[in-house]
């Protein structure tokens, strides 16, 4: 006999058998924090905190994400640059925003209102995109892993 997860897996097609793989995997390599960090105490952490976690949370996820199949150093360095540029982080928070709760819109704009350290090769809005991105990914990293990893498995990465 197979066991649950399996058969729920029959019959979807490959892309959605490797994301259950990256989120398993995505879910196994976190780790409980040394202390628990009650909702209002994250809603102290100032916007560009939230978005230095979750910069470094989707940097994660992308490379859990094209881990598989093996291949060199080299080009998975070139993969995961393409997709945690600013570029593409602003569009995965465009088209995650439809799917959004009023309360992750909030912190949206708390992390595009906070953007600072504009950089010089792209567009101001774009980057303010990027930084609200990684402020709702450090949000939800620390309140709500379930609904992290939901959002995180809307985004289209390119294989």
């Amino acid at each position: 006999m197979k066991p649950k997860e399996e058969e729920l897996l029959d019959g979807q097609d490959e892309a959605a058998k490797q994301n259950s793989f990256w989120t398993k995997s995505l879910l196994a390599s976190t780790f409980q924090l040394p202390e628990q960090i009650s909702v209002s105490q994250v809603q102290q952490i100032s916007p560009a905190a939230l978005a230095y976690v979750g910069d470094a949370i989707y940097e994660l996820y992308v490379r859990m994400f094209y881990l598989m199949p093996l291949q060199r150093p080299d080009t998975y360095h070139r993969l995961v640059v393409a997709q945690v540029r600013a570029e593409k982080q602003a569009l995965h928070l465009r088209s995650l925003v439809p799917h959004l709760r009023d309360s992750e819109l909030d912190i949206v704009r708390r992390g595009r209102n906070a953007a600072t350290g504009r950089s010089k090769r792209i567009d101001p809005e774009i980057y303010q995109q990027a930084t609200s991105l990684e402020t709702l990914i450090g949000y939800l990293y620390l309140t709500d892993f379930p609904r992290l990893t939901e959002l995180l498995q809307k985004l289209y990465l390119e294989k």
